[in-house]
């Protein structure tokens, strides 16, 4: 099931032009696809767009309505095909994010999307966290926060914050980093609809 937020060492990272233009439009129109076909209850015929596609990878979807957050679930780790999981987001992100609630038929064609495909996560410390290249999971016992490397260059937050404001997601005190809980990292290749939020 996929995991909506609370609201990156040795990684493998992808680069910016991993997916080509043609590649982003085919995910972006499987994003739209999939929220559509939930709301009009009809089944959606779901086949590997090409092979590329169809390696597993961490991904987030983001939507937004009027330029505001309306919804964002993701899959951490690479648990599915790419496609798959940006079909599951999608649909997730419409329904299921809990701060919001779910989105309308009417509402649908107006959805801007924005998809980050993660990279490998792995161990990091506070002095190799990069802000702008880095997302950050904060992790002790069974709670874990995770922010987007968007999410501080969105704020202004320089590592510090970053590091307080994801302890926080996770439920914990801001100085939860300072005090056990573990730390790692991730990149993000992120691309969306014309007009979506960066």
């Amino acid at each position: 099931m996929p995991s909506p937020p609370p609201d990156s060492s040795a990684a493998r990272t992808p680069s910016p032009d991993q997916y080509s233009p043609g590649e982003r439009v085919l995910l972006l129109r499987l994003a739209h696809e999939a929220i559509e076909s939930a709301l009009e209850a009809r089944p959606t015929p779901l086949a590997p767009p090409n092979k590329h596609l169809t390696e597993n990878r961490g991904v987030f979807t983001t939507l937004y309505s009027n330029g505001h957050l309306r919804g964002c679930v993701g899959y951490v780790f690479p648990v599915l095909p790419l496609y798959r999981a940006v079909f599951e987001t999608a649909r997730a992100a419409a329904s299921q994010d809990t701060r919001f609630s779910p989105v309308t038929l009417e509402e649908a064609p107006t959805l801007k999307v924005s998809l980050s495909v993660l990279s490998n996560v792995s161990p990091t410390t506070p002095e190799q966290i990069e802000i702008g290249k880095h997302g950050l999971i904060v992790s002790f016992g069974t709670r874990r926060g995770l922010l987007l490397p968007q999410v501080p260059v969105e704020h202004n937050w320089d590592s510090l914050t970053f590091l307080q404001q994801t302890c926080r997601k996770a439920g914990l005190p801001a100085d939860a980093w300072q005090n056990g809980a573990t730390l790692d990292v991730f990149t993000a290749e992120v691309f969306g609809d014309p007009s979506a939020p960066a």
